[in-house]
């Protein structure tokens, strides 16, 4: 006797659950193709928090790999080419040596996807 109606209850629910979630949406960011050094990589995710007016000094990382900018705005030099990116911004840092400068008024968070060469084992 209650069956019918709970279902129709049941289904009115799911819908509405799924109409206030809103829609699923994918966006390819940035696509880079690279020749690894190797069949295993070293794959690592870092977050890096950059005060107002902070610039590195040159430097490298392990390899390269995409960036995202979480928050803020930097400007990326790495060899001839500099680059200002904003919250939400991808860029493809090759693994040479480059500096940031973070450019805007607050501090800028920024994660790094790096894909370096597998860790060797110290030798003894």
């Amino acid at each position: 006797m209650f069956g019918l109606p709970l279902a129709m209850l049941t289904l009115g629910i799911s819908t509405a659950t799924a109409q206030t979630q809103g829609k699923f949406d994918r966006k390819l960011l940035l696509e880079q193709q690279i020749e690894l050094p190797s069949n295993t990589v070293n794959a690592k995710t870092i977050k890096v928090t950059i005060p107002a007016g902070f610039k590195t000094p040159d430097h490298t990382h392990d390899g390269p790999g995409p960036r995202y900018v979480v928050k803020g705005k930097l400007k990326v030099i790495e060899g001839d080419k500099t680059g200002v990116y904003s919250a939400g911004d991808v860029f493809w840092e090759s693994g040479d040596v480059m500096s940031v400068e973070n450019v805007g008024k607050g501090t800028a968070e920024l994660i790094i996807f790096e894909l370096a060469q597998p860790k060797q084992p110290e030798k003894k």
